[in-house]
This record gives C-alpha cells, sequence and structure tokens, in this order.
C-alpha cells in the first residue's frame, strides 16, 4: 500500500470516528487511539494531508460552514480564487474537456475501443484510471478487494482492456494530488444519455471551494424540475473528482450520498477548503 492511501485510510478512519462521535466532541487524544497514533503523530500527520490542523477541518466539513458557502457562493475567499489570482487556480472547465463516444462506441458496449487502466496513487485513496485513444473514460476511487478490471469489463463489455499505465494516467494522479498545473485540457470521452452529459459539463463549471446543490445544478441546465433526475445523473458520474460531483450536496447542507463513500467526500470537501483558505491567507 502506498504512503497516500495509508495516510488517507488513517485520516478516513479518524473522520468517521469524529463524525459518529462528534455530540460528545471526543478530544485530540481519543481520536489519535483511534486510529492507533500518538496525539503528536497524529496532529503531524493531519497537518501534512490536510494543510491544516484537525480542528479547523472540522470547521470546513460542518453543517453551518456549508450552508454559509450555499448562501454566499461569491464569498471573499472564492471570489480570490475564481478571478485566478493564486498561480494554483485551474477551474475545472478550462481544463476539462467532454466528448461524447459514438452512438456506435455506446450500443455495442464498446466493441470498437481498445481501453488501457492503471492504478494510480492519490491523496483520497487509489484510483482506476482507464483510457482510450480520445481521453479518459473512467476513473474511479477503488478499496483493496475491489476489482477494477471487471468495473471496466461491465462498463465496456466489448472493448479490448489492456493494463497499461499511460501518461495521461499520471497526470490524472498529479491534478487530483493537486502536484502540478495542467497546461493543456483534459479530454474525457465518456458514454452517456444527452441529459447526463448536460449535468456533467455543468459540474465541471463548479470550482473547487464552493458547492451547489442539486437543485441550483437543475436550473442551470435549464430544467429547474429535474433536481431528482440531476440527482441520478450525478450518481452515475463515471469520472471521479475530475467532473467535481463531490461538490454537489443537499439543500439543508448536509453533504449527502456519494458513489465512492460519504467519508471520502467530507474528506475531500474538507481538503479543498482548507487548500482554498490557504491560499487566501497567502494572496492576503
Amino acid at each position: 500500500m502506498s504512503e497516500n492511501n495509508l495516510n488517507y485510510n488513517r485520516i478516513a478512519k479518524a473522520l468517521a470516528y469524529i463524525q459518529a462521535n462528534f455530540k460528545r466532541q471526543p478530544s485530540l487524544e481519543e481520536i489519535a487511539a483511534h486510529v492507533h497514533l500518538s496525539p503528536f503523530h497524529f496532529q503531524r500527520l493531519f497537518q501534512e494531508w490536510a494543510g491544516t490542523t484537525p480542528k479547523k477541518f472540522l470547521q470546513y466539513i460542518s453543517l453551518q460552514y456549508a450552508k454559509q458557502i450555499l448562501q454566499d457562493s461569491k464569498s471573499t475567499e472564492i471570489a480570490t480564487f475564481e478571478t485566478g489570482l493564486s498561480s494554483t487556480s485551474r477551474l475545472h472547465e478550462l481544463f476539462v474537456h467532454i466528448e461524447a463516444m459514438t452512438p456506435a462506441e455506446y450500443k455495442n458496449g464498446g466493441a470498437s475501443l481498445e481501453i488501457n487502466y492503471s492504478i494510480q496513487s492519490t491523496l483520497f485513496g487509489e484510483v482506476c484510471v482507464a483510457s482510450t485513444s480520445k481521453g479518459i473514460c473512467h476513473v474511479s476511487f477503488i478499496d483493496r478487494d475491489e476489482n477494477a478490471l471487471k468495473t471496466i469489463q461491465s462498463l465496456f463489455p466489448n472493448a479490448q482492456i489492456i493494463y497499461s499505465e499511460q501518461a495521461l494516467h499520471q497526470e490524472i494522479e498529479d491534478f487530483i494530488n493537486y502536484t502540478s498545473k495542467i497546461n493543456s485540457p483534459i479530454h474525457l470521452h465518456l458514454k452517456g444519455t444527452s441529459f447526463q452529459l448536460k449535468v456533467w459539463e455543468a459540474l465541471l463549471k463548479i470550482p473547487q471551494g464552493k458547492l451547489k446543490t442539486y437543485g441550483q445544478i437543475a436550473h442551470e441546465i435549464g430544467n429547474p424540475k429535474s433536481s431528482r433526475a440531476v440527482g441520478t445523473a450525478i450518481g452515475s458520474n463515471p469520472i471521479a473528482y475530475l467532473i467535481p460531483c463531490h461538490r454537489v450536496i443537499q439543500t439543508s447542507g448536509l453533504f449527502g450520498g456519494y458513489m465512492w463513500g460519504p467519508i471520502r467526500k467530507t474528506a475531500i470537501i474538507g481538503w479543498e477548503h482548507a487548500t482554498i483558505n490557504s491560499i487566501t491567507d497567502e494572496i492576503i
């Protein structure tokens, strides 16, 4: 297991413990003991992973903070990020382009496609990344007991699928890990209905540090009564993190479900907000 994956598993275990016991506000010592670390090493690990303290991180994943972001989506931190004042600004719609598969590719289970896939290590666990000659067709967080090949085969039963790490796969790992800027667009080659593609394109326009509701996405695609259908389309998103479905939450401010686990969604949202606030502090 990679160091990234080991650290994420510890953080995820800590977050799950905090969420299960938040009413009695467990101490740093208690949380550290739960993940079999000393308080000193847990605090250091957490700050290395999230760039902030556990206490500050908990603010970013609280219900009150989520409601604030929903109500004031043009806050100072987000506005600073959106205007590109930081050199690390990477608005998704500028860097990720969607190309739909042809009807033949869609209906024939990928019979004409050669798909290369590999396993990459990220801050939020291992991901399976798969690509065709036209771009990335699948990104999914995986656990150790999952069979990545079977998942891809279920999506593209007639395609030729090969384990082969491509340069683009490493770019995806770097993008998720925030270790390099993307200087050229990432192309996604996706299988989906016209409605699904429209929803996924809307998700690309949600910048890091911002949250939206299912209803807001429905309004943005010109179909305000389709919140339930929007939720279904988001639930079938085939590209983890790059198409940021983790940034869509319930109107109440609750984070809600996530295909790759609610704890992972919580971790990503908290990490992104910690990163944005760190950037803002540097600018100010």
